[in-house]
């Protein structure tokens, strides 16, 4: 197999081909090895620090059938499934059952999960959830080394620094990827008989906290979107990029997640006035679902009660708040320590400062029961959210894929042609351009509008706007340029964040209503009923289609 070219390509083959190499990538791999499947791993990182989970972890959730009527499969299933969920209850029985496994999994590398003094598991309540699902962990910014040196282990081909630009479809099913080696600019084509998509269900990079800093995000800055990107460019249809969209709280000018342990413990959030205000959004205040917490301090905020805003711990049991302040916060974020010691942080004694996060974008690859994608061959390895949705589904995906592999005799062959359009699109901001722009200013430009248009509080005209502006701003790809390989990543993250961005805005436009996502619409501030279901996106011969399931 040649390209006329790039002669010097690599050529890799493998029974599944799992793009993406964080918490949802190591489960894809161990469900594949488990299938004795020939598994190649590829991502821009490198796999002991990859995906949000090489910043740490602080929790896992599981239920576990431990008595409790809360702590069953039926429990989950009840709390997670809703008609604009994605989720089937076959699904979400599935991720139940992954759990235990998972959880043995990260026991036998040697994760720490915290106990009571009876021995039993330390398990917290957390973001309106019925159940003390979230297991709590001491050791969380060692796991993903560990789970690497495993993989490894297993016998996984890991191909590190490799960026994917581009899926490879044939006869209506993905059959392989393209990208490059960040560091050198080699260009990779994988060739598979099943593809996992498993690049994180996040889009960061989009807008900013009051840092101005897109690097200082909730979850890791690296997420550009690819996840949908690379699924909508083939055909796959794309659900919930309007409701998909999250934001935290954080402690004040620190990029960090830790929220479900600081609500978790009983704190309660003060506006500017000393007064504590969630019960006027939620029944459960500040343990309730987190997009109430959200929209409920911007509320706030837009009522000149904030900032600034607190959470405020000092009533709590002091021995869970030296837990949570000294391992449980630095397990999520090593650098938290070093924080809370400039800024004078001490739970016990003293309300600490928080703020509004950047808003991430996000969504859902639609997924049949098997896992696959609306497109033959393209499985999704993101179907749930957190360290536990994103290794459990992983893990599915991944047997299923290997369930599929008895009915594909052979590799099928590539369109050399095909995937030569794909490496040259890759590329081509490495040509010399005499106006070129670097992706600093094309992202900026991007955040300039999301921040504007697409905040807390959007309007029609303002997301039409929002639209107009990006694609004014699409029109400046071809100028993009890239002196060295590392800005050629920068480069074509920033292409991806663009089209995550116009997918989420085109969905938001659809959704003329308020109460299901982080987002208040000022034109229709009322939940509507008539709205509860799915927007799909998807593109056909590169015309975009929109549609409710």
């Amino acid at each position: 197999m040649k390209s006329n070219h790039y002669p010097e390509m690599k050529i890799i083959e493998s029974d599944i081909l799992i793009l993406g190499s964080g918490a949802a990538g190591c489960g894809a791999a161990i469900g594949a090895r488990e299938k004795n499947a020939s598994v190649v791993m590829v991502d821009k990182g490198k796999l002991e620090s990859s995906g949000a989970l090489g910043g740490g972890n602080d929790h896992f959730m599981a239920v576990l059938n431990e008595g409790d009527e809360t702590d069953t499969p039926y429990a989950l299933v009840n709390f997670f499934k809703g008609p604009l969920s994605g989720y089937t209850e076959s699904m979400l029985l599935r991720w139940a059952e992954a759990m235990p496994l998972m959880l043995e999994v990260l026991k036998e590398i040697g994760v720490k999960f915290a106990k009571n003094p009876d021995g039993s598991l330390l398990r917290t309540v957390g973001f309106g959830q019925p159940g003390a699902w979230f297991i709590n962990i001491e050791n969380g910014q060692v796991i993903k080394m560990r789970l690497a040196k495993k993989i490894r282990q297993m016998g996984v081909q890991v191909i590190d620094h490799v960026f994917i630009t581009r899926l490879i479809k044939k006869d209506g099913r993905v059959v392989g990827a393209v990208g490059f080696h960040v560091l050198d600019g080699t260009p990779y084509v994988f060739k598979a008989k099943a593809t996992i998509l498993a690049l994180g269900n996040s889009a960061n990079r989009a807008t900013t906290n009051s840092t101005g800093n897109p690097y200082n995000t909730w979850h890791s800055p690296y997420n550009t979107g690819s996840q949908y990107v690379l699924a909508y460019e083939v055909g796959a249809k794309i659900i919930n990029m309007d409701i998909g969209q999250q934001a935290t709280l954080l402690p004040k000018s620190f990029g960090s997640a830790g929220m479900n342990g600081i609500n978790a413990v009983g704190a309660h959030e003060l506006n500017a006035l000393g007064e504590r205000f969630m019960g006027k959004y939620h029944p459960m205040m500040e343990n309730g679902p987190r997009r109430f917490q959200i929209m409920g301090t911007h509320r706030e905020l837009t009522e000149g009660k904030g900032p600034p805003f607190y959470m405020d711990m000092r009533h709590c049991d002091k021995d869970e708040l030296h837990h949570l302040q000294y391992v449980l916060m630095p397990g999520d974020k090593a650098t938290f320590l070093d924080y809370a010691e400039q800024r004078g942080i001490d739970f016990a004694r003293y309300p600490m400062e928080v703020e509004l996060s950047e808003i991430e974008l996000g969504g859902m690859i639609l997924t049949e029961e098997n896992f696959e994608s609306t497109v033959c061959g393209l499985y999704n390895g993101c179907v749930f959210y957190s360290f536990s949705g994103s290794m459990c589904s992983g893990y599915i995906a991944a047997v299923e894929a290997g369930n599929s592999l008895s009915k594909i005799n052979t590799l099928p062959d590539l369109d050399m042609d095909e995937v030569d359009r794909g490496l040259n699109r890759a590329f081509e901001p490495m040509k010399e351009k005499e106006d070129g722009i670097d992706y600093r200013r094309f992202e900026q430009a991007i955040r300039q509008v999301m921040n504007y248009y697409m905040g807390f509080v959007r309007n029609e005209k303002g997301i039409m706007c929002a639209l107009e502006r990006l694609t004014f701003i699409e029109g400046y790809t071809d100028r993009l340029y890239a002196k060295d390989f590392r800005e050629l990543l920068r480069t074509n993250e920033a292409i991806h964040l663009l089209k995550a961005c116009q997918l989420a805005t085109m969905a938001t436009l659809e959704r003329k209503e308020t109460g299901r996502a982080i987002y208040r619409r000022s034109d229709y501030p009322e939940l509507n009923p008539e709205y509860a279901k799915k927007v799909a996106l998807w593109q056909e011969d590169g015309e975009i289609k929109i549609a409710w399931l």
